[in-house]
């Protein structure tokens, strides 16, 4: 039963943020438009940022250190057929990025060192979260990306880079995801089974992606100019997944460490870029079983509590290669890439997932920087963890599908997407998309869903 006073008290704070954020972009605007008559100007589609050069300035900065990053992202979502709920609507979620990043050996003379801030800012909602899965359950992918993790204000980044040893050594500290190093992934897509880092999305209890940061350590050795490995240790802590704890920097609450390695090849294969990832992710905090009690037996129907293993792991896979060119232009042509998980079917939901897609940049001579996309995804459910949901249902003597308090047991969920990015401007792609939803949250009851979104990235 929803909470009319609630409902009604969300909406004042998001017309409220709405109006700030309004507001901002108002004044940022003028003051691009007021600084702007003598250096790129407001609005100029050949200019990297929306508002412009300021007269000159934001150049300057960057050419002495001081570079500065304001980034929109928004995406709206609409059930065009199927679904858990049929009843067609539209979704609007997006988000906010203000960061700086200071190069180090510009302003201070400290040889590859590099300081990075971000805050970001999500709101909105997202149409997969009861129209498209069966609320009971939820859903795997996510047909809006960019919603999750708490619709608020956090503390993104905040780390110390430098290079050693004739830049062969890189050494990062301070506040991050993993995604930003380990098994990082671009985010053109809107379905979020294509977008990011891919363990973030299967074992988000433990792996923490965008917007999320903790404190964190990563090492990396250049074996060759095309090889490197690298290594990182990351704070556990399921706080800082709460709303209110966006800024939180304590570490109480921590309950381990998340270990991934990996090992990345970056060759050119007759000139053309590709990367070739591999990687490993150990957590020494304590898991608990999908299935089992301490006796062995299901912990649904014995009543007993679930067993605890003393650790979590999963290995990944990725790939990117672009195969084609235009003419001489490599910033246009055909890539491909794919990419695997593979989780603990002891205590995690997903056990493994699969993707592969490809990319066409500059299709059509007229339109260049224009690219198109397709991507089809399998989303694989632990057998552990389906009758884990049987067993409950029969404990509760619940076999109706129907019945609100029936667990629906999922299995596979199948994604594809097709979209196509318009280049407007250079600081402005607008990307409509088209996804199938196959089993949406791996529900077989739940009818397959067509959805129709538009993808908005604009830098300020």
């Amino acid at each position: 039963m929803f909470d009319v006073q609630t409902l009604q008290d969300s909406a004042v704070r998001r017309r409220i943020a709405a109006r700030k954020t309004f507001h901002l972009m108002v004044s940022l605007g003028a003051l691009g438009i007021a600084t702007g008559a003598q250096a790129t100007p407001a609005f100029d589609s050949d200019s990297p940022w929306m508002l412009g050069d300021w007269n000159g300035t934001r150049s300057e900065l960057a050419e002495k250190g001081y570079d500065f990053k304001f980034d929109y992202t928004g995406e709206m979502g609409s059930n065009l057929h199927g679904g858990y709920n049929h009843d067609r609507t539209a979704r609007y979620s997006d988000q906010f990025a203000f960061g700086t990043h200071l190069d180090l050996q510009k302003i201070l003379g400290w040889h590859a060192a590099e300081f990075q801030l971000t805050v970001t800012e999500r709101s909105g909602n997202n149409i997969s979260n009861d129209r498209i899965n069966d609320p009971r359950v939820g859903g795997f992918t996510s047909a809006q990306e960019v919603w999750g993790r708490g619709q608020t204000w956090r503390l993104t980044q905040m780390w110390y880079q430098q290079a050693f040893f004739d830049d062969r050594l890189d050494i990062k500290a301070g506040r991050f995801g993993e995604g930003e190093d380990f098994n990082s992934f671009p985010c053109d897509f809107q379905n979020l089974a294509f977008c990011g880092s891919q363990v973030g999305n299967w074992v988000g209890g433990i792996w923490y992606n965008w917007p999320v940061s903790q404190w964190a350590l990563r090492v990396k050795y250049h074996l060759t100019s095309e090889l490197y490995a690298q290594i990182g240790a990351y704070e556990q802590n399921p706080s800082n997944l709460e709303t209110g704890n966006g800024f939180k920097l304590s570490g109480s609450g921590t309950q381990g460490a998340v270990v991934p390695v990996e090992l990345v090849w970056s060759p050119k294969l007759n000139g053309l870029p590709g990367e070739y990832r591999a990687g490993y992710c150990y957590s020494s905090a304590h898991a608990t079983d999908a299935y089992k009690d301490r006796n062995g037996q299901p912990a649904a129907l014995s009543g007993e509590a679930y067993r605890s293993a003393s650790s979590k792991h999963g290995v990944w896979l990725g790939a990117q290669q672009q195969l084609t060119s235009v003419a001489s232009d490599h910033s246009r042509g055909l890539s491909v890439f794919a990419n695997a998980t593979m989780h603990d079917k002891k205590t995690n939901a997903i056990d493994n997932y699969v993707q592969a897609g490809l990319v066409y940049k500059g299709l059509f001579d007229a339109r260049a920087r224009d690219d198109i996309g397709f991507a089809l995804a399998r989303v694989h459910v632990n057998p552990a963890y389906r009758k884990n949901a049987e067993a409950t249902n029969q404990a509760r003597a619940i076999q109706d599908y129907d019945n609100p308090a029936f667990l629906p047991p999922q299995d596979t969920e199948y994604s594809a997407e097709l979209y196509y990015g318009v280049h407007v401007t250079n600081w402005l792609t607008v990307r409509p998309n088209l996804q199938y939803i196959r089993h949406p949250g791996g529900v077989d009851k739940v009818d397959d869903a067509l959805i129709g979104g538009i993808k908005i990235q604009s830098s300020f």
